[in-house]
């Protein structure tokens, strides 16, 4: 992009323009808005960083510059320090991207895609937008810690190791069990990957031409022309064909020790026909692994370990099913020969199925206690055992025999010769001190550093806490990294930028509306729909008074004043703010409100409707209140409400650092001269409502009982005013219009 940096200070702003520049953009830099202005149509640029730090209304002018006249070109203000009165100004142009300073490169790249998307004016606040907390942890300060000292103790450890074997023996027993173990492992992946070849089989007979329409005629001599090529090249032992009633229409078998190619072929036999693995297929019954089925059985032919699978017609109906498998001593044998160990394969009674050892000697034999163990624990420990054959001492560590689908066949035990080397030599106690003594200094050398580094910016952020809670809310902290301590720093520049939009708030309306209006407010705030620097708009004004209060309070000591006026407040406040009111502020026993302005701008018929309301149930709320304080002893508190609908004029009214929101106009001097004519026309508690208000009701009236009572002269105003005793009515929830 073309960006402009018009910043009062250019040496502040020196990482922001290098930032930008290193990302691609073209940069150019001034002081002089008027020059910028003259030069405009030369430097046409995309982006402005304009400073609200500029002296005068020079900023103010050169945002208008900017938002009349190139309204496209995207704007961005930079500060160094809080300014809400030139802010809320800024927003009035409908520009709410804020950069503070510094600007470090992830406050720039939000301000940038602020910049880039919806537009400012809809963006939420510049300071909880720049404070945006960061959540996620690329490098916790745990393993910051923790890994420099592990790598030590690894260091330290294979030192310590390589003195122990220097100075002692080292045996090779632990090494022969865990070439055991790897060796196990090696067997369970490589029955895995037997179990897959056959798999790759049995797909290419299943999907064979001319196999499955054979296969559904029942045509064993057209299964053999077609399947027997497969199983010799594939060298597969036995593969059989079975229809949907379990007979194998077509079994090739090469018997034990017969040369490759050599098939021996068997019709209609019913072998298969009571294999779990191969009903389950028959039956078109589908697990998590698919709908093919591995297991073991005695056949006529030996003892076979077989994969099972469907075979599916043209019409994609299921016809039969495909049985390709392996012998027992077959894998037994290809095992011993890829993993140099001798196999044993057993069955659930611990009875050797087939081995490599010579003779399966009683020894092998497992017991039912070890069969158990093997298979209950079999995700826990691993149970090995030694065996004595001859000349020879085993180790056999024992396994689950697990096919697809994790269904277990049996056991598998995988044995190695045991043999024993023991290696020793001298070490010299110099070795010994001098590692000992190296690893303890750098361990400290590393502690020092590592402490230094995580208590500097530690103590950056708690001498910035302490001069938060002195009251300084214009500090951030820069805590740069990728780790908890940097999260926690964009922390507290949260915490910070929150404390100053509260302190905004409070100074505004204080604590006399609702959360609900209150969080509108600050919205209204951010879009930049309200402004400080004062609006028009037609409102209705109520104001009380407590009759004769000043005489009453010198009767009592000023405590009891203070509770009595608290427990006032405490009844009238809530009814108006759940009308949609806004405590504008007390004076002493009395009090000004408005309706119709905040949260939201509402009609003049609304806005009468609710100070209404509001007034009538404030009559009741004060009677209630008065017979509390008449059974107690204490003297009833006789209150004037007048009400007035009219044009005022609503904003920030103070000095630059204290801004309070109010209203100010006529209007709101003629509701205080309505109210005091109470003291002349109502003897108790009453409301008095101007004519304006009363017509701004227009239907709305009905919901109320009225007493005119007629025209009065009022001090500041020529012309009497028409004046209304409002007297409420039970209101219904059928009364039209009674709903806001």
């Amino acid at each position: 992009m073309r960006i402009l940096l018009l910043q009062n200070d250019l040496r502040a702003c020196e990482g922001l323009s290098r930032y930008l520049r290193s990302r691609g953009h073209q940069v150019w830099e001034s002081t002089r808005p008027d020059e910028v202005r003259a030069q405009w149509a030369t430097l046409n640029p995309d982006l402005v960083f304009l400073d609200l730090h500029f002296p005068g209304e020079a900023w103010l002018e050169m945002l208008r510059f900017l938002r009349q006249e190139h309204p496209q070109v995207r704007v961005i203000l930079t500060s160094r320090h809080p300014d809400l009165q030139r802010e809320m100004q800024a927003r009035a142009y409908g520009v709410g991207n804020f950069l503070r300073h510094p600007f470090t490169p992830r406050w720039i790249e939000l301000a940038l895609r602020r910049a880039e998307g919806v537009g400012a004016t809809t963006q939420p606040s510049a300071r909880l937008v720049q404070t945006q907390l960061r959540t996620g942890v690329r490098i916790p300060v745990r393993l910051k810690i923790i890994l420099p000292y592990l790598i030590l103790a690894f260091l330290f450890t294979l030192a310590a190791a390589y003195i122990v074997t220097r100075v002692v023996f080292e045996s090779v027993q632990e090494r022969f069990y865990n070439q055991l173990i790897s060796t196990a492992q090696q067997a369970q992946n490589w029955l895995v990957g037997e179990e897959d070849r056959l798999l790759g089989t049995l797909r290419l007979v299943a999907n064979s031409e001319g196999v499955a329409t054979a296969l559904e005629d029942n045509d064993a001599e057209a299964l053999r022309l077609r399947v027997l090529p497969l199983a010799i090249n594939a060298d597969e032992q036995i593969i059989a064909l079975v229809n949907p009633q379990g007979v194998a229409t077509l079994v090739l078998y090469r018997p034990e020790g017969s040369p490759a190619g050599l098939y021996q072929a068997v019709r209609e036999d019913s072998t298969f026909q009571q294999a779990d693995f191969v009903q389950k297929v028959l039956q078109g019954v589908v697990d998590a692994q698919g709908d093919k089925f591995a297991g073991t059985l005695v056949t006529p032919w030996g003892h076979y370990f077989f994969v099972s699978g469907p075979v599916f017609s043209a019409a994609n109906q299921r016809v039969g099913a495909v049985v390709v498998g392996k012998s027992l001593p077959s894998l037994a044998r290809e095992m011993r020969e890829d993993l140099f160990g001798e196999i044993t394969f057993y069955d659930f009674n611990g009875q050797p199925l087939s081995t490599t050892f010579y003779e399966a000697t009683p020894t092998l034999s497992l017991t039912l206690d070890q069969v158990a163990q093997v298979l209950v624990n079999q995700e826990q420990q691993t149970l090995t055992r030694t065996l004595d054959l001859g000349n020879l001492i085993y180790g056999e560590i024992l396994r689950p025999w697990k096919a697809r689908g994790g269904v277990d066949q049996g056991l598998i035990g995988i044995a190695l010769p045991q043999a024993f080397v023991i290696r020793a030599s001298q070490a010299t106690r110099l070795q010994v001190m001098g590692l000992v003594i190296a690893a303890i200094l750098l361990v400290v050398l590393i502690g020092v550093y590592l402490a230094n580094r995580i208590t500097q910016p530690l103590a950056q952020l708690v001498q910035a806490s302490t001069q938060v809670a002195q009251g300084n809310l214009e500090l951030k902290v820069n805590l740069p990294g990728d780790d908890e301590l940097a999260v926690l720093g964009h922390a507290f520049n949260a915490m910070v930028a929150g404390l100053q939009e509260g302190s905004i708030y409070r100074d505004l309306l204080g604590r006399t509306v609702s959360p609900e209006v209150r969080e509108q407010l600050r919205q209204t705030f951010a879009s930049g729909s309200l402004r400080l620097e004062g609006q028009e708009a037609v409102a209705t004004v109520l104001m009380t008074d407590i009759r004769g209060f000043t005489t009453l309070s010198e009767q009592v000591e000023p405590a009891r004043v203070l509770a009595w006026l608290n427990e006032y407040f405490d009844r009238l406040v809530p009814i108006i703010v759940e009308e949609g009111g806004v405590v504008n502020k007390f004076d002493g026993d009395a009090l000004l409100a408005f309706f119709g302005i905040l949260p939201r701008i509402l009609s003049p018929k609304k806005s009468a409707l609710a100070a209404c309301r509001a007034a009538a149930r404030m009559l009741l709320a004060l009677e209630e209140l008065n017979t509390a304080r008449t059974a107690r002893g204490d003297p009833p508190l006789i209150t004037g409400i007048g009400i007035n609908t009219g044009v005022v004029i609503a904003g920030g009214l103070g000095a630059r650092d204290r801004l309070h929101y109010t209203i100010i106009g006529d209007t709101v001097n003629t509701t205080q001269r309505i109210e005091a004519l109470t003291r002349d026309l109502i003897e108790g508690s009453g409301v008095l409502v101007s004519h304006t208000t009363y017509t701004a009701l227009a239907e709305q009236t009905r919901a109320f009982e009225w007493q005119p009572l007629g025209r009065h002269q009022v001090r500041g105003k020529q012309e009497p005013i028409e004046i209304y005793r409002l007297l409420p009515k039970p209101l219904s929830a059928d009364t039209p219009g009674l709903t806001l």
